[in-house]
Formats: C-alpha cells, structure tokens, sequence
C-alpha cells in the first residue's frame, strides 16, 4: 500500500507518500488532476490518499458542513483554523468580493479571506471528485490540526505560523514515526520554501500518517455517519487517535 499525505502549497500540491516497508517520497504537483493521474497510474487499488481541502460542500442552506462544527469543537483554540467551507455556486467566482457576496446568497454567510485564498484548489478537488469514481474511493477529506489532535490526544499548544508550533507539530510525528525527521530535512533541502512552506510538509506528513495508521475501523469519522451533498459527495473529515503506537 502507498499512504499518500497531501497539502496544498503556493506551487500547487505536495505530497508525502510512505509504505507499509517504511519506503518514502515526496513530490510536487501542479493540480490535483496531475496529482491523481500520476498517483492512480503507478499504483492503482494499493493507494490511499488523505487531503486538506474542503470534500462535499453545501449549495443552499445556511447550516454549516457538521464536520466542520465537530472538528472545531474538538480542536477548542485551535478551532479557528477550521473555517466555513464555501459553498459550490461561489467556486468559480472571479474576485474575493464577488465570492463573498454569492456564499453570502446562498448560505447566510460571507466568505473570509482565508477560504477565499484555497478556493481555486477547492474547485480543482471538487471538479475532480464530480467527475471521476475512483477518485471518490481513493481520496478522503483530513485536517491537519485533527491529525495532530489525534496524535497528541489534545489541541496543539501554539499556531503552526510560529516557530514553537512548527517545532510542537514536528516533534511530535518523529515521536511516531521517527523517519519523519529524515522525510522533512529532505523536503526542506529539496523544495523551495517559496513553492512549499514547512508547514506544508508537516501537515502532509501528518495526513500520510494518519492514512498508514489508520484503517476503516481504527479511524475515527466525523460525523460517523456523514452527510452527502448534492453530488452524492461526502461530508466528512477522519483521524487516527493512538498516540502510544510507534513506527519504526
């Protein structure tokens, strides 16, 4: 099996891939659809693949995604980095305002800033998804605040913005996993930290582990039994929660 972990990065997606012999890579894609044709044809059925992005989204109600209200409720201070996943009729939207004011028809709420910055990737994931039936089977909705939280049984204690999160977030996956140290130099030698930030290879780091942690009974959904939007997509993020399992 390959475990694939990826996050989006200003050069478009990185991606941490590990196997069950503790074999690893990483690599750069400059869309999702490169990013699953790539991955799909070197490996087929023995792929899991764990993003952060926003999967199944709300078209016309002003109730948010449940996944997004649960994870925020568990990551407590941290939850602010979990924000109202936009709705589908502002994807394509040319302008922060434009979107804002559409998201804002359409479910009650304008759009932040935040969100509106991942929304060129949120509709590659959701064209993506629309479209192609393996890649709802293969791919499945992280966050990497919950991956942590998982790890750890608890919030992280400081924002992965600052030099004491990165280091929290990188000390804890080596207490896990301890190639993790030899995995994030590597990335950190090999890309450009204006193409892939450190925060962006740790937390796809946390989300190819927690897909080579996890299995269909040992992660944890939320919500367990997930709501499905208009599509038939999803709406639901999953975690490992073990912190004492090792990986050597």
């Amino acid at each position: 099996m390959h475990f694939v972990g990826v996050d989006g990065c200003k050069a478009g997606w990185f991606a941490v891939s590990l196997t069950e012999n503790n074999e690893w890579e990483t690599e750069v894609f400059s869309d999702i659809f490169t990013l699953w044709d790539s991955l799909w044809g070197k490996y087929q059925a023995d792929l899991k693949i764990f993003i952060d992005i926003p999967i199944g989204l709300r078209e016309n109600t002003t109730k948010e995604r449940l996944c997004d209200l649960q994870a925020r409720k568990l990551l407590r201070k941290r939850g602010p980095a979990v924000f109202p996943a936009p709705c589908r009729q502002a994807l394509n939207e040319k302008t922060h305002k434009n979107a804002s004011s559409v998201n804002k028809e359409y479910t009650g709420r304008g759009l932040s800033i935040m969100a509106w910055s991942i929304v060129p990737k949120i509709l590659q994931a959701d064209q993506l998804m629309c479209a192609d039936e393996n890649a709802r089977s293969y791919i499945t909705e992280i966050h990497p605040e919950l991956c942590f939280y998982g790890f750890a049984g608890n919030p992280m204690k400081h924002s992965k913005k600052e030099e004491e999160g990165l280091l929290e977030r990188k000390n804890l996956l080596m207490e896990i996993y301890p190639p993790a140290d030899r995995i994030v130099k590597h990335a950190l030698s090999k890309y450009k930290r204006k193409d892939v930030a450190k925060d962006d290879i740790l937390d796809a780091l946390a989300a190819a582990l927690t897909a080579k942690l996890g299995s269909e009974k040992r992660l944890i959904k939320i919500p367990e039994n997930p709501e499905h939007d208009s599509k038939g997509l999803p709406m639901r993020m999953v975690y490992f929660s073990n912190k004492k399992e090792i990986l050597i």
